[in-house]
């Protein structure tokens, strides 16, 4: 875990943040990210939004607050960061779900935290909400997992510094770490943001590491589905995943809410 402390002792270069979003039909969430990331100080280089054909106004929305809209078809997350991370032009990405709000020192404390070397990526505690609660439970079972999973199912990449993020959690890391790898895997539905931490550690370009702050995340799913479904669903696809299920299944289990 990075600390404040802990982070605030390496001296930061000047790295240019790109914040990539892939999207598909977020004219309901989006708002209050972009006005979260209008917030941030200092700035970020750019904000890449990734459309996956969005049928509502999420493209207008995202140019209207000054973002580049990158169209990428079909959609598919991992199709749409790579396509993100392929048209930006920062040093450090930041790959930022529509419906997540970022705190307001975002852009200085990702690079902090990507000036230790040896931190090849990182994320952060992520708090569920909606209009009406916050939704702690699965907020915790969500930060444990990040943990358990790879200790349970990669042993070894967990004992050699690897943590699994999640997309709500906000991923971080190095332009060139990123490439080095080859991005994300296009043929991953589920679980893609994992599969990266996993080839991250496993290629040698350090740590997966959880920045002790936080940020908020739509409670969305979990309000759909109800807390006992949501959670019963996230421990099944983490298991069918580590015991290396196939990825139609976990699309059919795991499928996009709106």
């Amino acid at each position: 875990m990075c600390t404040d402390a802990q982070i605030g002792g390496f001296i930061s270069s000047i790295m240019p943040v790109s914040i990539i979003i892939p999207a598909l039909n977020e004219a309901e969430t989006l708002p209050a990210t972009l006005a979260s990331l209008a917030r941030l100080d200092p700035a970020p280089a750019e904000i890449v939004l990734v459309d996956g054909g969005s049928t509502d106004a999420t493209a207008a929305l995202a140019r209207e607050a000054g973002a580049r809209v990158v169209a990428v078809a079909p959609p598919g997350r991992a199709r749409q960061m790579n396509a993100g991370a392929a048209e930006a032009r920062g040093d450090v990405f930041c790959f930022l779900h529509a419906d997540t709000v970022l705190p307001a020192d975002f852009c200085a404390l990702a690079e902090r935290v990507l000036s230790e070397r040896k931190t090849a990526l990182a994320g952060f505690y992520s708090i569920m909400r909606g209009p009406t609660k916050t939704r702690w439970a699965t907020s915790f079972h969500n930060y444990i997992k990040t943990w358990y999973a790879p200790l349970l199912f990669r042993p070894l990449s967990f004992f050699r510094g690897c943590r699994l993020l999640f997309g709500d959690q906000v991923m971080i890391c190095r332009r060139a770490d990123f490439e080095a790898i080859g991005g994300f895997d296009n043929e991953i539905l589920v679980m893609e943001e994992a599969d990266l931490c996993l080839r991250m550690v496993r290629a040698g370009r350090g740590k997966v590491r959880m920045i002790n702050r936080h940020v908020w995340s739509s409670d969305r799913r979990v309000a759909k589905w109800g807390p006992l479904r949501a959670n019963l669903t996230y421990l099944y696809v983490g298991i069918v995943w580590g015991l290396g299920g196939g990825q139609r299944h976990l699309r059919q289990i795991y499928k996009d809410v709106r």
